[in-house]
């Protein structure tokens, strides 16, 4: 069988799998992302190794779906923007940011002694730490939608607070790599911390300015579907110029695109357009990549406390952090617990930081071992105790 074949019957189960296991998850009470996560945990090595399987026989499969899942995330992540009331965002400014900036350095403190006590050195254990502080909102925003919640004072908050927990964990990422490499010039990190700001400056001028016209000014030309056309340039053009321009992950780019269409008279063609898209085909990818990464039977006995130990931290961490942020921004007891459950998931970021770690020496094969068992357990419960925090009066069906 060709590598295209290969391809197109990966995708078809894939697909298949993810809404089965959704819609399975959803008759049980739950939201759907649980069971689609659940589904690629299933087919992913630690069960059924589904690309190892004889029919699959091209190297580059995985790769391939994994690149796919990494599209998925970042129109999820359009789509999250596209559902922000950005007057509402800027008016829970304060809060947002008291949650990010605690939601960062209580992982750090929480890190360094739990890092210690595993024998690791005071370098290695911040690094932990800072792989901990990386927040990947995606898996609650998605919750977030279905619940109906999204637009909610603790979805607003949220999502403000994650783009700021990105910034703040790749400047400590960056004065971390800077201090710890003798040869490398502090002024570096000056350079770093001056192309975020100039991105992020460029964007929101770009987005307020510029692109409610041109979609107007697009709308009206002799192409078919050229609005959506339109969004998806420049939502994968906000994409790639975060990460590579900006020096910020790629998926807060393709929220600012979000936050800024939504502004636009096209909003509603484009949200239809962006939903019929995204999870028809590319979310359910990213949903079944997560489990297609991890490998629970690779660890071994005696990196189990390791590992369970990186896990309390991350959840323990992001619930005070976070919920303190919030209940000093003004937000009830039970606000900021909801906002500190949103913020338990890891993701992309905390992967590419762990990488980043593993690559230098920084941390072991345990640690980053780990790290990606994290991400898989608190992807998993994030979206269970975001439907306990929120009574069921409070949640709207659909």
């Amino acid at each position: 069988m060709t590598p295209t074949l290969q391809l197109v019957l990966a995708l078809g189960i894939i697909i298949l799998a993810a809404k089965s296991m959704g819609y399975v998850s959803v008759r049980l009470g739950q939201p759907a992302v649980l069971g689609e996560l659940l589904a690629g945990l299933v087919l992913g090595p630690t069960m059924l190794d589904f690309f190892h399987l004889p029919i699959f026989s091209d190297k580059h499969l995985t790769e391939v779906i994994l690149e796919l899942g990494e599209l998925g995330v970042i129109f999820l992540m359009f789509i999250a923007g596209l559902e922000v009331d950005l007057q509402a965002m800027l008016r829970a400014g304060k809060v947002s940011t008291l949650v990010g900036t605690l939601g960062v350095f209580t992982p750090i403190a929480l890190a360094i002694p739990a890092g210690m006590l595993f024998g690791y050195d005071l370098s290695n254990s911040i690094f932990i730490g800072i792989i901990l502080a990386a927040t990947s909102v995606s898996i609650s925003a998605q919750t977030l939608l279905e619940l109906g919640r999204l637009r909610s004072r603790e979805g607003t908050v949220l999502l403000g607070a994650a783009v700021i927990d990105d910034v703040i964990v790749i400047i400590i990422l960056s004065l971390f790599l800077a201090v710890s490499d003798a040869g490398t010039d502090l002024v570096q990190v000056g350079a770093i911390f001056a192309r975020e700001i100039l991105f992020i400056g460029v964007a929101v001028f770009i987005g307020a300015k510029l692109l409610p016209r041109l979609a107007d000014w697009v709308s009206d030309l002799p192409i078919s579907e050229g609005v959506m056309a339109l969004v998806l340039c420049v939502t994968l053009f906000y994409a790639w110029s975060a990460e590579q321009l900006g020096a910020i992950a790629a998926i807060t780019g393709a929220f600012l695109a979000g936050v800024f269409f939504a502004r636009t008279s096209q909003r509603h063609a484009i949200e239809r357009g962006m939903h019929t898209l995204a999870y028809a085909f590319f979310v359910p990818i990213f949903f079944i990549s997560i489990g297609l990464q991890a490998n629970a039977r690779d660890l071994r006995v005696e990196e189990l406390w390791l590992t369970g130990a990186i896990i309390v931290v991350a959840i323990i961490s992001k619930i005070v952090g976070c919920g303190l942020g919030a209940w000093l921004g003004k937000l009830s007891a039970r606000q900021g617990l909801r906002v500190g459950i949103g913020m338990i998931s890891r993701g992309e970021v905390g992967l590419i930081v762990a990488g980043i770690g593993l690559a230098s020496q920084t941390i072991t094969d345990s640690v980053y071992s780990g790290v990606v068992v994290m991400v898989l357990v608190t992807t998993l419960i994030t979206p269970i105790l975001l439907r306990w925090a929120f009574a069921p009066a409070e949640v709207t069906d659909g």
